[in-house]
């Protein structure tokens, strides 16, 4: 078992199955050192889940776990990238994070601390990236979050 995958253990989070793309796209791709992730949206028992808006009947703690579990599946992706071992990420980059929002909601990066607080927990330093946290009308599925990101590899 990798250190990676020991830590997740620790904390007590377990990788999705990294799923296969729904449209004409590639889960990642790898150029040189960069592992650029796909947008993952959050998924339980094989649907998307939450769906819907914030502002509007999702609340702030349910979108900030499934920012959590879209970059559990960000990482899943990476670690077939990575040739099935997650020790060989050196750090996370960048992540962006996009939360399906009524017009009047402003408080998309306290949901994608969902993502970038479960990155800095398995990762430690190497966890701290850069972000943007953007409001949308929509998301595929309606989902209420969707996250992508770029990871480096040793």
């Amino acid at each position: 078992m990798s250190k990676i995958e020991a830590r997740l253990a620790e904390l007590g989070l377990t990788l999705p199955e990294a799923g296969a793309p729904i449209a004409n796209y590639v889960p990642f791709t790898v150029s040189g050192k960069l592992i650029y992730v796909s947008g993952q949206v959050p998924r339980k028992d094989g649907a998307i889940h939450p769906v819907g808006h914030l502002g509007a009947g999702v609340s702030i703690e349910e979108a900030k776990a499934a920012a959590q579990q879209c970059f559990l599946s960000v990482l899943a992706h990476a670690k077939v990238a990575a040739g099935g071992d997650l020790d060989r990420i050196a750090r996370v980059l960048r992540i962006t994070g996009y939360v399906n929002s009524t017009p009047n909601f402003g408080d998309q990066p306290t949901v994608i601390n969902g993502a970038s607080d479960c990155a800095v927990a398995v990762f430690g330093e190497a966890g701290r990236h850069a972000r943007s946290a953007v409001g949308v009308a929509a998301l595929p599925g309606g989902a209420a979050v969707e996250v992508e990101a770029i990871l480096e590899l040793v």
